[in-house]
C-alpha cells in the first residue's frame, strides 16, 4: 500500500490527455468550494470568506500543477471577493478589503510555491531512483557476466591440463596434472555459488552440503557418508566463505584420499558460531594419522592449500587424531576474521 502511494505520488502533477481538462476541473474544484462556504454561511462569521477556497487551491495546484493551481486561485479569489467581501459603498473597497485580498494572496502564493518546490524535488527524486535502479541492474548484469567469463576460462584452463595430462607418462606428474584441474574446477563452481553482487551471503549450511556431496562424487566413492551441521542461516562474506568452502573441500578429499583409502567410512563437518568466533572441525572416522604428523612437512598438498588458506584468513589450522579412531581437521577463526 505505501509503495503505491509513493508511485501515486511520483506521477503528480498529473498529466491529462488534453491540458484544458486540468483547469476544468480546477473550476469544479472552485465550485465545489463555493457551495460549501454558500452552505456554512450561517455558520461562519464574516471574517472567513476564504475558508473554503484554500483547499481547492492546494488540491489543484496538488493535483495539476502550478498554473492550473494559480488559475483555481484567482478563481477562489474572485469569487470569496464577489460573494463573501463587502464592499464600501463609497469607494467599492476599503482598506480591509485589501488587507484580506493581500491576505489571501499571500497564503495561495506560499501553498502552491511549496507545492510547487515539493513535487519539483520529488521529481529528481524518482529520477535518480530509477537511474539508480538501471545502475544496479547493469552492475548484476556485469557481474553475472564476469563470474561467467571466470568460470569459463577455469574450465578451459582445467580442460587444457586434461588434455596435457594425456601426453604426460610420469605416474606423479600426471597426479599432479589431475589434481590441478579438478581444483580450478571446484575454485570456478565455488566462486560462481557464493561471490554475491548483493554482498548478501549465503546460507551456508545449505552450500556446504552441496559442496561435500560434489567432492564425494568426483571420488567416485559411494561408501563414504558425509553429514553436515551448521547453524541455521549461517552466512559470511564473500572474501571469507569462499576460502572457507575450499578449505572443507580440501579436507573431505584428504579424509577420503589418506583416512579412507580402502573402507568406506562417515565425514562429519561441523560449523560453530560461538561469540563472534567461528569453529570448522572435519572429522572422520579412519585409519588416523601417524604419529608426530605436522602439515608442513607431510605428503598432502591438499593439507597445505587448506593451511596456507586459513592463514590468509588469519585463522588456526590444525590436524588431530581422534580419540574414538580417526582424525579431525579444526580451524578456529577470530571474530575480526569475519
Amino acid at each position: 500500500m505505501q509503495r503505491t502511494n509513493e508511485r501515486f505520488v511520483e506521477r503528480l502533477p498529473l498529466l491529462l490527455p488534453r491540458p484544458i481538462y486540468a483547469y476544468l476541473l480546477s473550476a469544479l474544484f472552485c465550485g465545489i468550494a463555493l457551495g460549501l462556504r454558500l452552505s456554512a454561511q450561517r455558520l461562519l462569521p464574516i471574517g472567513y470568506p476564504f475558508v473554503s477556497f484554500f483547499p481547492a487551491v492546494i488540491l489543484s495546484t496538488f493535483l495539476f500543477g502550478m498554473r492550473p493551481g494559480i488559475f483555481a486561485a484567482i478563481l477562489c479569489g474572485l469569487l470569496s471577493w464577489y460573494f463573501f467581501i463587502p464592499a464600501s459603498p463609497a469607494v467599492g473597497f476599503d482598506g480591509g478589503v485589501v488587507l484580506a485580498l493581500i491576505f489571501y494572496a499571500a497564503v495561495v502564493g506560499i501553498d502552491i510555491a511549496l507545492i510547487h518546490l515539493m513535487q519539483r524535488a520529488n521529481f529528481n527524486l524518482a529520477v535518480e531512483r530509477e537511474r539508480s535502479r538501471a545502475l544496479a541492474e547493469n552492475r548484476e548484469l556485469l557481474f553475472h557476466e564476469l563470474q561467467h567469463r571466470v568460470s569459463n576460462n577455469l574450465q578451459v584452463v582445467a580442460a587444457m591440463l586434461s588434455l596435457q595430462r594425456r601426453h604426460v607418462d610420469h605416474e606423479l606428474a600426471a597426479r599432479a596434472l589431475d589434481d590441478a584441474a579438478s581444483r580450478l574446477s571446484l575454485i570456478g563452481r565455488i566462486s560462481r555459488a557464493l561471490y554475491d553482487p548483493s554482498e548478501g551471503g549465503q546460507d551456508l549450511h545449505a552450500f556446504l552440503t552441496r559442496l561435500t556431496e560434489d567432492v564425494v562424487e568426483a571420488s567416485g566413492r559411494g561408501d563414504i557418508n558425509v553429514t553436515v551441521s551448521a547453524p541455521p542461516d549461517l552466512t559470511l562474506e564473500s572474501h571469507v566463505a569462499v576460502p572457507l568452502a575450499l578449505i572443507v573441500a580440501e579436507a573431505v578429499s584428504n579424509a577420503i584420499e589418506h583416512g579412507l583409502p580402502h573402507r568406506g567410512g562417515s565425514i562429519e563437518v561441523t560449523l560453530e558460531d560461538s561469540s563472534g568466533t567461528l569453529t570448522l572441525k572435519i572429522a572422520d572416522n579412519g585409519q588416523g594419522i601417524a604419529p608426530g604428523f605436522e602439515i608442513d612437512k607431510g605428503s598432502s598438498l591438499g593439507l597445505r592449500i587448506a593451511s596456507a588458506l586459513a592463514g590468509q584468513l588469519r585463522g588456526q589450522f590444525a590436524l588431530h587424531p581422534r580419540p574414538e579412531g580417526g582424525a579431525v581437521v579444526r580451524l578456529d577463526l577470530p571474530a575480526q576474521a569475519r
